[in-house]
């Protein structure tokens, strides 16, 4: 899905929404030190395109061959991955799952079926707000930012979602094998798939002596240790609703944060505003939320739970998020709202006319 954050470290921040504090050339280095000077730690970073959105890697390190090394590993991490489960590969592993489907099981690797194994946990665990067989739905709508005079008739949005059920992917721990069920099935990870992607160069970066870092995968940040100067990681989260602002922010290590949008892809009816996240049980687009940041320690569950939220709206996603332990979330709701976790600690940047935030307990 579109990413709300499209950030770029500068000034020792990364800025979420459509902020834009200067994105970076394709390598960019602090000043090192002089002739006969002790190396210190320095921020390098690097951008790519990849999994078709924009990724940068920062390492903090005083070695700057051990630095871009690691950052070309974890560009070539996420590659790989991208080449391993990309929808629109026509030699990935789920390529092959999807053509076979309703016929046959495909042995995949080990790692394949064990993300997907994950994401019908969680799919499980959302009551199917998250399915990774969304991409067997109809497309019936047209998000063009535009006016329509109706919704599509209540059985073509009925039928449009007669082949979304995450539980008719079958998995055989024995062969590490993945079937869909039914001819017409298909499945995408790319609801996860970022945040995945940043979670295995992050790894893989540090096994290779980084101790500080920050992988910005178009919306799915995720940073260890700190940075070159000792401070911690300050991440900006921007406001849909006024565009190359900051709403709040906060100062993490050794944490994700993931905000996804829903406000860029959308078209209204009667004044009624309805962006591209479709709810996979009704076939009604997702309402209520225009973004959602998630934070948590792992980027690639923070990845799946930020289209959880969308789907169950504001009150339930809320409620569902301070469920969970160790992970918390802040909101902005298509009214203008902010609404946060109960744990969850944010510094704004002003206070509208109404409180800035409000926290909400779960449901009973």
């Amino acid at each position: 899905m579109p990413r709300l954050f499209r950030a770029a470290v500068a000034l020792g921040w990364v800025a979420a929404g459509v902020l834009s504090l200067g994105l970076f050339a394709p390598l960019t280095a602090q000043a090192g030190p002089g002739p006969g000077a002790v190396p210190k730690p320095r921020n390098f970073t690097r951008s790519a395109h990849l999994m078709g959105s924009h990724f940068t890697f920062t390492a903090v390190s005083s070695d700057d061959s051990l630095a871009w090394r690691a950052i070309r590993a974890g560009i070539r991490e996420a590659q790989r991955i991208d080449r391993l489960c990309s929808y629109w590969d026509s030699t990935s592993q789920i390529t092959q799952v999807n053509r076979a489907a309703g016929i046959r099981p495909v042995v995949v690797d080990q790692e394949v079926y064990d993300l997907i194994a994950r994401t019908l946990k969680l799919s499980k665990l959302s009551n199917g707000a998250f399915d990774i067989t969304f991409a067997g739905g109809e497309k019936i709508y047209t998000f063009d930012r535009k006016e329509h005079a109706a919704l599509p008739a209540p059985e073509v949005v009925k039928a449009s979602v007669a082949r979304i059920n995450y539980q008719k992917v079958l998995l055989d721990p024995a062969t590490h094998s993945v079937m869909l069920q039914d001819k017409g099935m298909r499945m995408n990870l790319a609801g996860i798939l970022q945040g995945y992607g940043v979670r295995r160069a992050q790894a893989l970066m540090r096994q290779m002596g980084i101790a500080g870092g920050l992988i910005n995968g178009s919306g799915d940040v995720s940073c260890w240790g700190r940075q070159a100067d000792g401070s911690g990681w300050r991440i900006a989260i921007g406001d849909p609703a006024y565009p190359q602002s900051v709403s709040s922010w906060l100062t993490v290590s050794d944490m994700a944060v993931v905000t996804a949008g829903n406000y860029e892809q959308y078209f209204t009816v009667q004044g009624q505003y309805y962006g591209h996240i479709i709810n996979p049980h009704t076939g009604y687009p997702a309402t209520g939320l225009r973004s959602v940041t998630i934070i948590c320690p792992d980027v690639e569950l923070a990845d799946g739970l930020d289209e959880v939220v969308f789907v169950l709206g504001p009150e339930e996603g809320l409620a569902f998020i301070n469920k969970l332990k160790g992970v918390d979330c802040t909101l902005i709701t298509n009214d203008g709202r902010t609404l946060t976790s109960k744990n969850m600690q944010i510094n704004y940047y002003s206070t509208p006319g109404q409180p800035a935030a409000a926290t909400s307990s779960p449901k009973p």
